[in-house]
């Protein structure tokens, strides 16, 4: 027999609070809890397992939403169901893919900046400069491109 857990404990268990519990569950990405004769919520063991999963999926990047469309299809065959997670994990990776270009590109320019703050810093001071050190050139250029 499974074990079962009130909600307090089953949240602890998950890292989640209860309230993050509830609300999961009115997502639907849990199934409804069993109620005591008091009114109390009462999860089974795959309870646990689902919401450790719906963690690490939102770590990972994953959206309520998206979580939903791969915990939701149970009456679906394994074919169908494999092919919409294949699916979501294609779109998550175009959407990866093309923050890691962005990145590299802003990772690019950064680089750039710091080469040019490195020369302006290991120059000499030149007569005439206002406070006798080196112009940020960095400042410089993002003041020319909003100009």
């Amino acid at each position: 027999m499974d074990r079962t857990f009130h909600i307090g404990e089953l949240a602890a268990r998950s890292g989640l609070t209860a309230d993050a519990v509830r609300y999961y569950e009115r997502l639907g990405l849990l199934p409804p809890a069993q109620r005591t004769a008091g009114g109390f919520r009462i999860y089974a063991e795959p309870a646990l397992a689902r919401l450790r999963f719906i963690r690490q999926a939102q770590t990972l990047g994953l959206s309520l939403q998206e979580i939903r469309q791969l915990v939701t299809h149970h009456d679906e065959n394994g074919v169908k169901r494999c092919r919409r997670v294949r699916d979501l994990l294609q779109s998550k990776l175009s959407v990866l893919d093309a923050r890691l270009a962005e990145m590299q590109h802003f990772r690019g320019t950064l680089t750039e900046y710091l080469a040019a703050c490195e020369h302006e810093l290991a120059r000499p001071a030149r007569r005439g400069d206002r406070r006798g050190g080196p112009c940020c050139p960095v400042i410089q250029t993002l003041g020319a491109k909003q100009g």
